[in-house]
Formats: C-alpha cells, structure tokens, sequence
C-alpha cells in the first residue's frame, strides 16, 4: 500500500515588532479613553486578540506599557515636527506652519490630545516629563524668539507664549464634544471645511497676538 507522505505544516511565527506596535496601538486607544488609572490589561489584551500574558512578556507591567505609549507619541511628533523645517522659513512662516501642524494633527489623531490631558491630570505630568519635550516645544520656541528679536513679534516671554498657542490647536479637539453644541446638531468639528475654517481663525488670532507684521 502506498505510503502517503506527510507534509508538516509550520505555525505562522507571530511577527516580534508587529505584535509589540498591535499592543502599542490597543494601549493607546485605551489610556486615552480613561487614562493610566482607568486602564485595564485585560481590555487591552481582549482589544489586539494577544493574552495578558503577552503583554507583560514585551512590556513587564502597565505603567512601562503606558511609557512606552508616551514615548511613542512624543518620537512621531518630534519626526513631524522635523519634517517641517521651519528653521528656514521667517518667524511668521515658520509659527504659522506649526500652528496648522498642530491643530490639524491633534483633529487626525485625537488620542493624542487625550492622552496629553489625561496625563496632566492623573499623573501631575509624571511620565511626560521623561519624554523629549525639546523636539514638540523647541521649534515653536525658536521662532518665537527669531520673530520678537528681528522685531516682527512683539516681546514676550517665548516659553509662555508657545504654551498659549499650543493650548489654542488641542482645546478645539479635546473640547469637542462639548463645543459642538455650540453649532447646529449634526455640526461635525472636525469635518475638513469645519477644521480648515477654524485653522483660519486660530492663525490669524495668534498672529494677532504676536503682533505680526
């Protein structure tokens, strides 16, 4: 009788960075709903289809798991910000194209608006602190500083002032869901006309403020 060869068939290895990003992705979209407080290994674990267990392999615990959510967010802002290369543009320019970068990223990514809140709230800005604040608030406050010496912004302290124009671009996106009451029912806020009228606004008030020229 014929001999039917048996062909073994080997298990997918599940992909190391894949899976670490897939459990990244979950964490996120949970501490930016209820924080680091409110958060649930579980509900992480049941969101990317891996074990708890599998969870604490790559991150041992979910304070390292939320560090690492942070650390995340902070390095892709910080390459976006790069991106931009606003040190070759004129201090209006270049606070211009920071401004519409940032309040449009914060309206595509709420999560992180959410997470920045949360962060100040429950833990006193604990883990924010640990990350490279340098890369989202420098250019911001280079241009400032570029803009106020060459005389086209009025002098202020640069530090405060970048504080008060971030504020302006994440309010919109963190507040939305009560601001929208402000419209007609059904407004979407952050539809694009919605967001490219109130990206119009915000620029020319900071612009304002500055003093521009």
């Amino acid at each position: 009788m014929e001999k039917i060869a048996k062909i073994a068939v080997k298990a997918p290895t599940r992909d190391a960075e894949a899976t670490r990003n897939s459990i990244l992705d979950a964490a996120e979209q949970e501490f930016a709903k209820v924080g680091l407080w409110g958060a649930r290994t579980e509900s992480i674990a049941a969101r990317t289809g891996v074990t708890k267990a599998m969870i604490h392999y790559y991150f041992e615990n979910k304070e390292n798991l939320y560090r690492a959510v942070m650390e995340r967010l902070i390095t892709r802002r910080g390459a976006e910000m790069e991106s931009l290369h606003v040190a070759e543009l004129s201090p209006r320019e270049a606070v211009s194209t920071i401004m519409r970068n940032v309040l449009m990223y914060a309206a595509e990514h709420p999560n992180v608006a959410s997470l920045i809140v949360l962060e100040g709230l429950q833990n006193q800005g604990k883990f924010y602190c640990e990350t490279s604040l340098g890369t989202l608030y420098g250019p911001l406050i280079d241009s400032l500083k570029r803009g106020m010496e060459a005389g086209d912004f009025t002098t202020a302290d640069p530090l405060h002032t970048a504080a008060n124009l971030i504020a302006m671009c994440i309010y919109y996106t963190v507040a939305r869901d009560n601001l929208k009451n402000l419209w007609p029912e059904g407004t979407d806020l952050l539809s694009p006309d919605m967001l490219e009228e109130h990206c119009e606004i915000t620029l020319k008030m900071c612009l304002a403020a500055l003093g521009s020229k």
